[in-house]
């Protein structure tokens, strides 16, 4: 429900120019259903009085617009009369002139200033949930599916970094030595680990109809903003002052931006990238949560499914990247649980979001492997990505889906797959991409 520039409500710049508004609410909808806007805020967990200030800040922007332009009016027929006046006349017309232009300048001042206050108003505002969304916080999340089988052991299981550190796949002290807590090394057989993982989502992503992208993993801050990551998730996020660029979290963010200010063929919907990156996380307030092994790190590589499709198609679109990222996760034979997310527990970008949480033998439970959000028109109108529709452009709705995050899902494979002898089970599906190995052996 936000406004990109191609819904029509444009303005004038302090120039004169017309230009169109981008960046703030559709103030048509808020008009007519500002409850709607109240009640998706408040079931986030989030201010509702936020929605009254837009109102408010759009108000004042409108008044501001009109002022700007009955001046600039004013001042132009002004600056006109003096040329068919008579000389008795002009001295007063052209003193009356000068001062139109004073207030002009002024008014377009007021102008600009309700603009970008509008704008910050705008950006306070999470984008609307779906109905079907659970409502509440973390706990209230709802688990919809479980695929696999539990497995048991017959042997005291270890957790990834026993078992890592016996395969000489994963050097922790090391990747502290070099870089500092939560970083660390991938050796030997968890380099190769690593090119498997990426190699086995890019061959599922190809095969259906994802473009394969190598992202960048830094950023201009209108990508961050604009797909909502300097908000809640700001303390999570690393910047580089000198260069004003940020690390991504994930490559939905150089993703969602690659098609910025551009307006897309409708025949090329839906248009669907899958692009592998390194992702850097301060992880932020997690501190004493899994700080042993490479579950929750500060950098990690992975594979990311992003899709652009009109809007009435962005529902069935997030269904079917839910299924994609469950079929990854049965090809590596990992036993999961797919989660509907509580309305308290999104970004402020997602409408919805599904997460898949596979089962980790060392502390018998599971945990976040992928995820899946639809993001509707939320980024594309701050980003101005529309296409071709046959009344204009309109905004493109955006998803996206974690197909692999491969630190984690490293962990979470030595975890399910270890064996009485200290070997690890390769997955029928991962083995071409192994040299058809079908077991790791202690070192």
């Amino acid at each position: 429900m936000l406004l990109g520039a191609a819904d029509g409500i444009s303005t004038r710049s302090p120039t004169g120019a017309t230009t169109n508004l981008r960046n703030v609410i559709d103030l048509r909808a808020l008009r007519d259903a500002p409850d709607e806007f109240r009640s998706s805020q408040r079931a986030r967990g989030e201010d509702a009085e936020t929605v009254d200030r837009a109102l408010a800040a759009d108000e004042r922007r409108r008044a501001a617009v009109t002022r700007a332009d009955t001046l600039r009016a004013e001042s132009n027929a002004a600056s006109k009369a003096i040329q068919s006046a008579s000389a008795d006349e002009r001295p007063a017309m052209i003193e009356r002139a000068k001062q139109l232009k004073e207030d002009v300048k002024a008014a377009e001042a007021e102008q600009a200033e309700a603009e970008a206050a509008l704008h910050r108003a705008a950006y306070a505002i999470a984008n609307l949930v779906e109905p079907e969304a659970p409502v509440g916080g973390e706990p209230d999340s709802v688990v919809i599916e479980t695929v696999g089988e539990v497995p048991a052991y017959d042997f005291e299981v270890k957790d990834h970094v026993a078992i890592g550190t016996a395969l000489r796949a994963i050097d922790l002290e090391r990747g502290a030595k070099v870089s500092g807590a939560r970083f660390y090394f991938l050796t030997g057989v968890g380099a190769l680990l690593e090119f498997a993982l990426v190699n086995l989502a890019m061959e599922q992503a190809v095969a259906a109809g994802f473009i394969p992208v190598v992202a960048p993993a830094l950023v201009r801050p209108e990508a961050m903003e604009g797909t909502g990551f300097l908000g809640a998730h700001a303390p999570e996020v690393y910047r580089l002052e000198g260069d004003d660029l940020y690390l991504v979290g994930t490559s939905e963010v150089a993703l969602a931006a690659m098609h910025s200010n551009e307006v897309l063929d409708s025949a090329s919907l839906p248009l669907r990238y899958a692009g592998f990156s390194s992702c850097f996380r301060r992880e932020a307030g997690s501190y004493g949560q899994d700080t042993k092994g490479i579950i929750r790190v500060h950098w990690f590589d992975k594979v990311e499914m992003f899709s652009f499709v009109p809007p009435e198609a962005a529902r069935a679109e997030h269904l079917r990247l839910l299924e994609w990222e469950k079929a990854f996760l049965t090809k590596l034979e990992l036993p999961f649980q797919v989660l509907d997310i509580a309305t308290g527990d999104l970004g402020a970008s997602a409408a919805r979001k599904f997460d898949c949480e596979a089962w980790f033998p060392s502390q018998g439970r599971y945990r976040e492997l992928t995820s899946t959000s639809n993001c509707a028109t939320f980024q594309s109108r701050r980003l101005a990505v529309r296409y071709r529709t046959d009344s204009g452009p309109a905004p493109v709705a955006t998803l996206n889906g974690t197909l692999c995050a491969i630190a984690r899902t490293i962990a979470c494979l030595l975890e399910v797959h270890q064996q009485a002898d200290g070997s690890v089970h390769v997955p029928v599906a991962l083995r071409p991409h192994l040299g058809g190995r079908d077991v790791l052996e202690p070192a």
